[in-house]
């Protein structure tokens, strides 16, 4: 039996796509937290309010959510962050004599933690509770991935500004549906002193089933007035030998 036609692994591919919508966002809220603040001043901002939707060839996934900080959003201490989203996802059932299913996933998580702020550098640390609903028509008994599903979720998201016109930011994070991973890191440049622009690789997987590996660009920091604006598109390839396109746009605002 070919890979492609493998009863589990497609249906396994949508808890990797789950995590790695979800995680998207991480490097967004990341992208805010050491920039420098606009007219108005925001040093009191204690909410971020974020939203990223992510398109690729066979899905698409959108998620929003908050990071609550006490201490503010520029200061050491605790955080929880709070998402919600869902999205729509295809693959082929070798069960079902290779007929095409569709799926549908709501997933959210409530994601405890701590960040650590220092001038050019930010951590964030979490770990919390991550929770997925999968709908499949037609009903596929053999998917890896149908019902609901509870468990934990774990990571980190570190920016770093080496200079006053570049960034590094990476993120990665592990939960115990799937189990699943995503891993993301991107470089920029500053360029007309409105954003950032430069390459961003990412991967993730569920269990041994499923992989896929992205290479792209990214825009970052392009603001207009209190909301913040990041991009991203390039080609994304998996293993179940399907490429294409992806695309994915994030805003964000402090509050």
């Amino acid at each position: 039996m070919s890979r492609s036609s493998h009863p589990d692994c497609r249906a396994t591919a949508s808890d990797a796509a789950a995590d790695r919508a979800a995680e998207d966002q991480d490097t967004h809220i990341l992208n805010a937290l050491d920039r420098a603040p606009p007219p108005q001043s925001q040093d009191s901002a204690r909410l971020l309010l974020f939203s990223t939707t992510d398109l690729w060839r066979h899905g698409g996934f959108s998620h929003g959510g908050l990071l609550w900080t006490p201490n503010g959003l520029d200061r050491d201490g605790p955080v929880l962050k709070l998402m919600l989203g869902g999205g729509a996802y295809r693959y082929n059932s070798g069960a079902l004599g290779n007929t095409d299913v569709a799926g549908r996933l709501i997933a959210g998580s409530v994601s405890p933690g701590w960040r650590f702020v220092r001038e050019r550098f930010t951590a964030t640390v979490f770990v919390g509770y991550d929770f997925q609903q999968h709908r499949l028509s037609p009903d596929d008994p053999s998917a890896g991935l149908r019902g609901s599903y509870h468990g934990a979720r774990a990571g980190f998201e570190l920016w770093y500004q080496p200079t006053a016109t570049t960034m590094l930011a990476a993120d990665a994070s592990v939960s115990t549906t799937g189990p699943s991973y995503n891993a993301r890191i991107a470089a920029g440049l500053r360029a007309f002193d409105t954003f950032y622009v430069g390459p961003e690789l990412q991967a993730f997987a569920a269990g041994d089933n499923y992989r896929q590996f992205r290479a792209g660009l990214h825009v970052t920091g392009l603001r207009a007035g209190d909301w913040e604006w990041s991009a991203g598109a390039g080609w994304a390839t998996d293993s179940d030998d399907r490429s294409g396109a992806y695309g994915k746009l994030g805003v964000l605002s402090r509050r």
